[in-house]
C-alpha cells in the first residue's frame, strides 16, 4: 500500500510564510513528477506546482515567484515553500504524486489526503 501524508498547513496572516510537505511511503519502485493543487471552496481543484524527477518545475501564474516547490528523491519527499501569502492562497492543498509501484507496473497517480492553508488576518 502506498500513500501520501501532507503536513504543514494552518493559520498565517497576509504576506506570512508557510512550507508544506508531502512523503510518498509504501511499496515505490519510482516515483516521476510530483505537484501541488489546491481547492477553494466553491471552485475547482487547481495546479499550483509541479516538479519533475529531474528538478524542473512549472508554476500557475498566480504564485509564481512567491512559491517555490522542490523534492528529495532519496526520502520521496516533495515540499512546497509559500512565502508573501494572500487570502486568496486559501484553500485545501493537495499533493499529488506519479508512482510506480514495481518495475514492472503501470505508472498511476496518488493523491494525498489534503492540508487546509487559511490566510487571514
Amino acid at each position: 500500500q502506498v500513500q501520501l501524508v501532507e503536513s504543514g498547513g494552518g493559520l498565517v496572516q497576509p504576506g506570512g510564510s508557510l512550507r508544506l510537505s508531502c512523503a510518498a511511503s509504501g511499496t515505490i519502485f519510482s516515483i516521476n513528477a510530483m505537484g501541488w493543487y489546491r481547492q477553494a471552496p466553491g471552485k475547482q481543484r487547481e495546479l499550483v506546482a509541479t516538479v519533475t524527477s529531474g528538478g524542473s518545475t512549472d508554476y500557475a501564474d498566480s504564485v509564481s515567484g512567491r512559491f517555490t516547490i522542490s523534492r528529495d528523491n532519496a526520502k520521496n519527499t516533495v515540499y512546497l515553500q509559500m512565502n508573501g501569502l494572500k487570502p486568496e492562497d486559501t484553500a485545501v492543498y493537495y499533493c499529488k504524486a506519479q508512482i510506480k509501484r514495481r518495475s514492472y507496473s503501470s505508472q498511476s497517480d496518488l493523491w494525498g489526503q489534503g492540508t487546509q492553508v487559511t490566510v487571514s488576518s
